[in-house]
């Protein structure tokens, strides 16, 4: 049956698309997206709705406010740790592998890192995550108090590191360069800088200026966490045997 047109003087109106529905998990994947791309300066509420079409007001049904958007994409990030069943026998294995794979999951999300300095785990994935370490030292007989300190240390080792990658990440957003040419052209500048200074006052940083450089954030992030490794097992050697809980 041909189908009968619209009177002239009626407006023929478009069918819109349907909105999007909002949820949490949407908004918490939307502001992790634009972090990932932008920095934790560019996250706001008005933000993340204009990336949904949507308008703030919306947003509130799911988030009470920034702060807590930014603890449920904090612990959004740290779902991506994958935490071990305790081998007793690994368990110092495993707590360096643990915390390398937080330290590659921070660097890929590294603004973030800010939230984790000032957070004290609280979602489900930040409390597995402790859990999981704690289990895991407690499991290889490191003293309760030692284990439970060196937490919060691995915890502050990472996010500072992460937080410092971020700072160089940001200078590069503003250069229009890639981010390997950037970090290759600044820290060239760096040693020729060195390289240049006086050695009557500098004679050890202008000598050893290639020592200096000579390791990327990956090589200079397992040297330090090495260290701190190596001295929570010279800490439980001096304090002796333990019980096990």
């Amino acid at each position: 049956m041909t189908e009968i047109p619209a009177p002239p003087w009626r407006k023929t109106r478009k069918a819109s698309a349907p909105r999007t529905v909002l949820s949490r998990d949407l908004i918490v994947a939307t502001g992790l997206r634009l972090v990932d791309a932008e920095g934790l300066d560019a996250l706001s509420m008005r933000r993340v709705a204009q990336e949904l079409d949507t308008g703030p007001a919306s947003l509130y049904a799911h988030v009470a406010n920034k702060e807590e958007l930014l603890e449920l994409i904090y612990d959004e990030v740290m779902s991506e740790i994958q935490v071990p069943e305790p081998d007793p026998e690994r368990w110092l294995e495993q707590i360096r592998e643990l915390v390398m794979q937080a330290f590659q999951v921070f660097r890929a999300h590294a603004d973030i890192a800010r939230v984790g300095l000032a957070t004290i785990p609280t979602g489900p994935n930040g409390l597995r995550v402790a859990e999981g370490q704690l289990a895991i030292m407690l499991a290889g007989g490191v003293p309760p108090k030692a284990a439970a300190m060196m937490i919060d240390r691995l915890g502050l080792y990472v996010c500072s590191d992460a937080y410092e990658g971020s700072l160089y990440v940001n200078r590069q957003r503003g250069s229009g360069k890639e981010l390997g040419e950037f970090m290759s052209e600044f820290f060239g500048q760096i040693a020729t800088f060195y390289r240049g200074l006086p050695t009557d006052r500098f004679p050890n940083l202008v000598a050893r200026i290639d020592d200096l450089m000579d390791a990327n954030g990956t090589e200079r992030f397992e040297f330090g966490l090495d260290l701190l490794l190596g001295g929570l097992v010279s800490y439980i050697r001096d304090a002796g045997p333990t019980t096990k809980d």
